[in-house]
């Protein structure tokens, strides 16, 4: 399929080949599914962590008889049934992380990659660098492109500049081609991706 390649001032410049298995094959909504969770599952931090029975302080003797007194037998004051005592299966730490197989990720991002172009969502633009690193700069150059909304700029390699230019933009997310984030990248409303980041797409993705 062919993309039109727009300029930094929104100016149609020419057109490249994207390639049909990467940017316009069978959209997988399962996969994508399954890659956002495993990304938010991935990034947890699994601190949570309560006191059981054996844990709380407090006096292992046993608060008074176990019959006789008409009150309801009682073995510890560390019990979970009293103020200050132990929590029953609290949460304890734990590693939430667990991965996906490389196959699944490729499929799912290729997915959506798909929804984006098919929606309109997707544009290519020529490679461009802020020399100033300032955020006026690339805030120009956004204008011309997309509307002030969630967007994506996919880079080919890791420009300093540009992410320092960006930085203070906080509907804008940075991403590398061969690095992406499933939930970035369907939640962005506008998917950017320099020119040569989208051909460094087909050749990453393609099969």
């Amino acid at each position: 399929m062919e993309a039109k390649v727009f300029s930094v001032k929104g100016e149609e410049l020419r057109t490249i080949e994207l390639e049909d298995s990467v940017f316009n094959c069978e959209i997988s909504d399962g996969t994508i599914y399954y890659a956002i969770n495993n990304e938010l599952a991935n990034m947890r931090v699994g601190t949570a962590c309560t006191k059981d029975r054996d844990e709380v302080s407090g006096s292992t003797a046993k608060p008074w008889s176990q019959k006789g007194t008409g009150r309801a037998r009682a073995g510890r004051k560390r019990s979970p049934l009293w103020v200050g005592g132990g929590v029953v299966f609290g949460p304890k730490p734990r590693d939430y992380s667990y991965k996906m197989p490389k196959k699944m990720k490729r499929l799912a991002m290729k997915s959506i990659l798909s929804q984006k172009v098919l929606g309109g969502k997707f544009k290519v633009v020529e490679d461009f660098t802020i020399e100033s690193g300032k955020t006026k700069d690339i805030a120009a150059v956004l204008k011309n492109l997309v509307p002030a909304e969630r967007t994506v700029l996919i880079l080919k390699d890791d420009d300093a500049m540009i992410k320092r230019a960006g930085r203070n933009i906080p509907w804008l997310t940075f991403l590398s081609y061969n690095r992406l984030r499933a939930h970035d990248l369907f939640y962005g409303k506008n998917v950017l991706a320099l020119e040569s980041a989208a051909l460094g797409l087909n050749d990453f993705y393609k099969e």
